[in-house]
């Protein structure tokens, strides 16, 4: 997408389609990475704004979510540069540390193994991925890849899932499936079946045993590791969606992509607000807002109503002149899909917060959708690297989020990478 002839204002001005929905647009090209060494550290930013008691949401977990870019020639890097930032991430006392799964795509590819390794690289932040589409994986398969993945953690892992037709699927979907993959079922009731996996429920009766060398034993998924299957998120984006999630006990992930389909008056929202006649809802916060507040309406009352919200956010406070520029021409370029519903389902864009804190404060601020959470995803676009984002999120743990409520999680010595063995 072209960018304007003149940049917006710098805060709020556009919006990227990196939500936890599997809409998002795919890379049109390798992403820049920087180089393994040690960027020079920027000036530490200037104090946090005072914020006045009760000025706004109020934040009490703040997690990232990264892309994991890396170029063609060099994914080795790129992903020595993404573990690096997780361990960043838990130095800077951030909660939650995400990556995301793309297939074909410089990404990473699959999450559970990745995060298997930033588990063996940190020691407390909550390690997750936005989202797996379920529709290539075998339930029980990817099940046991988890939980050997969050039994190495610690228990750490939060597993963001998508369900429907995935990414790519005509040019994926015979290398994956046996058979005529476009009749099997890839909705919800794959999540269901992973789900009921990593509960741990013996198979067969109770006389059903397996014998292996030295042991007989009940069969069931191992390793078991227990709470797993609390610790299942979706990502909804459309009414559908985070009904079913409320109504199947899943946390919600919502981000920059929702949908204004068949969203009215009653749902969360007063009559007349952000409807336009007969077409649902044409804003976007006033859409998220009434998602958020459907799926708290329908989840059990056994369950916490988990809702972590992803903004894509850019401060420059601590960035040298020409990175504030590359900043604002990357969320100029971004800011025509904020502007309208998008297609028959009334796809809706949020806009990023590009600027200094302030702005973004102010941005936040005024976001009544974020009003509604307490659990916040700074969501790192694709195209910067990795000096850039850990600018970004040092920016936001000094400046940002503790102006509204946050407090860093207290450090721990993170565990010492094992050194290669000789050649």
């Amino acid at each position: 997408m072209s960018a304007p002839p003149s940049p917006p204002a710098p805060a709020q001005t556009a919006l990227t389609q990196t939500g936890p929905a599997q809409t998002g647009p795919a890379q049109t090209g390798p992403a820049q990475t920087a180089p393994a060494q040690t960027a020079p550290q920027s000036p530490r930013p200037a104090p946090a704004p005072t914020a006045a008691p009760g000025d706004g949401p109020t934040i009490t977990s703040l997690s990232f979510l990264t892309p994991g870019n890396y170029p063609d020639a060099d994914p080795l890097t790129g992903l020595e540069d993404t573990l690096r930032l997780f361990e960043l991430g838990e130095r800077l006392g951030f909660d939650g540390a995400w990556i995301r799964q793309r297939h074909l795509e410089h990404g990473v590819s699959s999450a559970a193994v990745f995060l298997a390794a930033a588990g063996q690289r940190t020691r407390r932040i909550q390690l997750g991925t936005a989202v797996i589409p379920i529709g290539y994986e075998s339930p029980f398969r990817l099940a046991e890849d988890l939980s050997v993945a969050d039994v190495l953690s610690g228990g750490r892992l939060q597993v963001g899932l998508s369900a429907g037709t995935p990414p790519h699927a005509e040019l994926l979907g015979d290398l994956v499936f046996d058979g005529d993959w476009r009749s099997f079922d890839l909705s919800y009731g794959r999540i269901a079946r992973l789900r009921d996996n990593l509960l741990g429920d013996y198979l067969g009766d109770a006389d059903t045993v397996i014998h292996s060398p030295g042991n007989t034993q009940r069969p069931r998924l191992q390793p078991h590791s227990a709470g797993l299957a609390d610790r299942l998120w979706y990502g909804g984006g459309s009414l559908r969606s985070v009904r079913w999630t409320g109504e199947n006990g899943l946390n919600l992930l919502t981000g920059n992509i929702v949908s204004g389909e068949g969203i009215a008056a009653g749902e969360g929202i007063a009559a007349g607000e952000g409807i336009a006649a007969g077409e649902g809802i044409a804003d976007f916060v006033t859409a998220q807002r009434a998602l958020i507040r459907e799926y708290r309406r329908l989840i059990g009352p056994d369950r916490p109503a988990r809702v972590a919200l992803g903004r894509v956010i850019v401060p420059f406070d601590s960035a040298d002149r020409a990175t504030r520029e590359r900043y604002r021409v990357y969320a100029a370029s971004r800011h025509e899909r904020t502007l309208r519903p998008h297609g028959e389902r009334r796809t809706l864009f949020a806009p990023d917060l590009v600027g200094d804190a302030q702005q973004i404060l102010d941005g936040l601020r005024a976001d009544a959708a974020v009003g509604e959470v307490s659990e916040l995803r700074v969501e790192l676009p694709y195209e910067f690297d990795r000096r850039d984002y850990e600018q970004i999120l040092r920016d936001v743990a000094h400046t940002i989020a503790p102006a509204l409520g946050w407090r860093p999680a207290p450090t721990q010595p993170t565990q010492p990478t094992q050194p290669a063995p000789p050649a």
